[in-house]
């Protein structure tokens, strides 16, 4: 519980990516963003914890309202007795996932931080986590790029590697899969990620292709678009496991479920609102023998190391997107965390175990 005096700041960055990336609604070269900075102070003890905010059109509130929503919560804090801070602050970012997302993951470090435990155990992990498997992520390149990268990553000892679809034509994505699957062998787990972008007798001639021994494709993430329900459940059962990403933010969980529409749904902490809400979701989900898997956005490594957090704190979480690190040119400070063989090494220091974030002016602790 932080009952001390507590101070909120922000402060701005854009961080460049290595290579583009090209899905099917978009090109991705760079990702702007917030650092969240939350201080309490208790009997003059300082302790901080960290956040951020990094939205994503299409998936969470634009760059600029993302800021009036964390200033309206710089002026909550400042406005309301101790006791009522972080309801307040939170209060003025509900409705906006980006910016909940850092406001409440700097929340969290802090109380981590203060209770001296790893973020996962805060979440309410009682046993120790040493490590959560994760997938390779293989980029639209052409079939022997894509054969080239994969060999690569399962060379680095990952077990599962995931294709991006959806921008070439389907039977182009067919043989970038199957160049893949020869690649790799058997016994490596593919995924394909087609962004809604198929319609229904396109995904079902992605399906069946996926189904057949020699391709083999475990899980196939959103091949139609978001409002398809119906359509997702008609793939399912066909030998191909079928996975929502953008369908969980439009129609929620009670939805998917009614409709039998997933086997998977994939949970973004950055467009959910935060790990909080998304470790909920999890939890929920799991009841409904739906299985969660946790991806980012792309974030830099506040946002990249809760999410690590967030697998660790998911019993028998299956590989997880978080190997991401290598799509930036650039980030906001040193990545405490690891990957051997296929998985992310979990931190182990107090809170979210990134420290040394660059530094500069924060905005909202002068009120400038």
């Amino acid at each position: 519980m932080i009952d001390a005096s507590l101070t909120l700041e922000y402060r701005r960055f854009s961080l460049r990516l290595r290579t583009p990336l090209e899905t099917a609604h978009r090109t991705i070269d760079s990702r702007e963003g917030f650092l969240v900075r939350v201080t309490s102070t208790n009997d003059d003890e300082e302790t901080t914890g960290i956040g951020e905010a990094t939205p994503l059109p299409g998936w969470t509130e634009s760059i600029d309202d993302c800021e009036r929503a964390l200033e309206r919560a710089v002026r909550a804090i400042d406005a309301v007795d101790d006791g009522n801070a972080v309801h307040a602050a939170i209060g003025e970012v509900d409705e906006t996932s980006a910016a909940r997302h850092g406001v409440s993951l700097a929340l969290l470090d802090l109380e981590a931080r203060r209770s001296a435990t790893p973020l996962y155990r805060q979440l309410g992990t009682d046993e120790r986590v040493a490590r959560v498997p994760v997938n390779a992520t293989v980029g639209n390149g052409s079939p022997e790029e894509a054969a080239e990268s994969a060999r690569a990553a399962v060379d680095r000892g990952f077990g599962c590697c995931k294709l991006k679809a959806g921008v070439r034509s389907v039977e182009e994505d067919l043989e970038r899969v199957r160049y893949v699957r020869e690649a790799v062998g058997p016994e490596v787990e593919l995924r394909v990620d087609a962004n809604g972008a198929w319609t229904y007798e396109e995904a079902l001639t992605a399906v069946e292709t996926f189904a057949d021994d020699e391709v083999d494709v475990d899980l196939l993430e959103q091949p139609l678009p978001a409002g398809a329900l119906e359509g997702h459940a008609e793939l399912r059962g066909r030998g191909v496991a079928i996975a929502l990403d953008e369908g969980l933010l439009e129609h929620g969980v009670d939805a998917i479920y009614e409709a039998d529409a997933a086997d998977a749904v994939v949970l973004k902490p950055m467009g959910i609102g935060g790990i909080d809400l998304a470790g909920e979701l999890a939890a929920w989900v799991r009841e409904l023998a739906i299985q969660p898997i946790v991806t980012t956005t792309i974030d830099a490594v506040v946002a990249r190391t809760g999410a690590v957090h967030l697998a660790a704190a998911i019993p028998d979480v299956p590989a997880c997107g978080l190997a991401t690190a290598d799509m930036l040119a650039e980030d906001l400070g040193r990545d405490p965390v690891p990957f051997e063989r296929g998985a992310a090494v979990v931190p182990q220091a107090k809170g979210i175990g990134v420290d040394g974030v660059w530094d500069g002016p924060w905005r909202g602790d002068d009120g400038s």
